[in-house]
């Protein structure tokens, strides 16, 4: 940081007053290079600051965009508490709690109900499980107080009907609320155009949103917009990024332009390792009775056919 941004950030940008005791400074909302004593300052100050705040806030958003999360949007079975798959068929959502359950637990839970000739109960709250029209209740009451994986699952549910001007209403507000996955069914909606005009410029801040957030399949269609557009770079830092959270797609391009000289063989090499770790970590042996489980259930029900 330079001698004046330094002094920016002890003194008010536009009057030079110094923070002290009875004056408190307030950042630049949009940037970290400026700090003002008053709002009339800000205005005052506006148009000297413009241009540097506008570069600097797209430095700051590309930090922030290109920082690998920790873990995945799809974070943990909060009963194992082992990172969910990637892959939805592999988990529950409970309409009474909104909880995502992987099927091991749920695996396990219904053994252990069987066995004890117990009452079907949800895994983690203990309601008693219902029929699908009383989940769809137990759904809109999760709603009613702010849920927003309930909105989101609504929204899906909306969406798959047919009523894209309702699933977008839903996919706002768990938006609005902090949904990753929210934000990702929005950028397919203004894709589409499907409940809402096309328009490239939302698609990508709600791609970037859920990217932000995790979200590997967001993060690989940003890595694709990138290369479309000759952003070489940005779109195998995107692809890495995916696939060091478990994402196959993202593994394919990574090894296609390794060939032709984009990618490094020791980025390829630990892009590689990286995804392997993160799909190792979704498995556990209570995962795998489960998957057997219900893979010769769906044999059965085949033969039956």
């Amino acid at each position: 940081m330079s001698e004046d941004n330094m002094s920016n950030k002890l003194c008010c940008a536009s009057c030079g007053i110094a923070e002290v005791d009875e004056v408190k400074l307030k950042e630049c909302a949009d940037c970290d290079l400026a700090r003002y004593c008053s709002d009339e300052c800000l205005k005052e100050h506006k148009s000297q600051h413009k241009r540097e705040c506008k570069k600097r806030a797209v430095e700051l958003r590309d930090e922030l965009l290109f920082k690998q999360p920790e873990s995945s949007h799809r974070g943990d079975c909060p009963i194992c508490c082992l990172p969910l798959s990637l892959v939805l068929e592999k988990s529950t959502m409970m309409t009474c709690c909104s909880k995502v359950i992987c099927n091991g637990c749920n695996y396990a839970n219904k053994i252990r109900e069987i066995e004890g000739k117990l009452h079907p109960k949800c895994p983690f709250c203990r309601k008693p499980t219902v029929e699908t029209y009383e989940g769809d209740k137990q759904r809109m009451k999760r709603i009613e107080v702010n849920d927003q994986a309930a909105m989101c699952a609504e929204g899906v549910v909306q969406y798959q009907k047919g009523d894209h001007n309702k699933a977008f209403e839903y996919y706002t507000k768990a938006a609005q609320l902090g949904d990753v996955q929210a934000h990702y069914h929005l950028s397919i909606l203004y894709d589409d155009g499907h409940g809402v005009e096309k328009d490239r410029g939302r698609e990508i801040h709600h791609l970037e949103e859920a990217a932000i957030g995790g979200h590997p399949y967001a993060r690989y269609n940003l890595g694709v917009h990138e290369w479309i557009n000759g952003n070489n770079e940005r779109a195998v830092k995107h692809w890495i990024i995916a696939a060091n959270l478990g994402d196959d797609d993202s593994i394919k391009p990574l090894i296609d332009y390794f060939k032709e000289g984009f990618v490094s063989k020791d980025d390829l090499a630990a892009a590689l390792r990286a995804h392997q770790a993160a799909v190792d970590a979704t498995k556990s042996p209570q995962r795998d009775a489960a998957e057997e489980y219900y893979r010769s259930k769906d044999n059965i029900n085949t033969e039956d056919c």
